[in-house]
């Protein structure tokens, strides 16, 4: 999974309230940074693995948290709150918006051991109902980040493009 956070300037309405073409030609998008702290809304751009088909797990329920991992605290460490929007793409193709959903909890973790990152994602493994291959990715890594997502909809698929200012 990667991560894009990224503040929405111009649309405040919902997606559905905006059409997929006019979201892609008027919004401009402000990547979040580590400094930036006044921001109100944020919305994320998440890839999740095709593979795995996490997007239709996550839309049918049968998966209701995602995971990122890394060996040093980077993006998304500390910059997704509770309420904030996810729009999912899949890792091959990264400009077609497929779901959204609604961020439900955040847990970032203090730094693990390698144990201690296993035992994490075996004891959550029930609402990331991850695959051996993703299990093997993010588990040992020292900084883990649960985002655990409600309101997962399939929308029409539409293209963003991103581009920072």
């Amino acid at each position: 999974m990667s991560f894009h956070s990224l503040y929405i300037k111009t649309i405040q309405a919902s997606a559905e309230a905006v059409s997929p073409q006019a979201l892609t030609e008027n919004v401009n998008y402000k990547v979040k940074t580590g400094e930036d702290q006044n921001f109100t809304e944020m919305d994320h751009i998440v890839t999740l693995d095709s593979g795995a088909k996490e997007i239709e797990n996550l839309a049918q329920g049968t998966k209701s948290m995602i995971i990122y991992g890394s060996d040093s605290k980077s993006n998304p460490y500390g910059m997704v709150t509770e309420g904030d929007v996810l729009y999912f793409v899949y890792n091959d193709d990264c400009t077609v918006v497929k779901a959204k959903g609604i961020v439900s909890s955040v847990y970032n973790s203090y730094q693990l051991s390698a144990i201690e990152s296993f035992e994490m994602i075996i004891r959550n493994q029930d609402k990331l109902a991850l695959p051996d291959n993703l299990f093997y990715k993010w588990a040992g890594k020292k900084y883990l980040v649960l985002i655990g997502v409600r309101d997962v909809k399939e929308v029409q698929p539409f293209h963003i493009r991103m581009s920072i200012p």
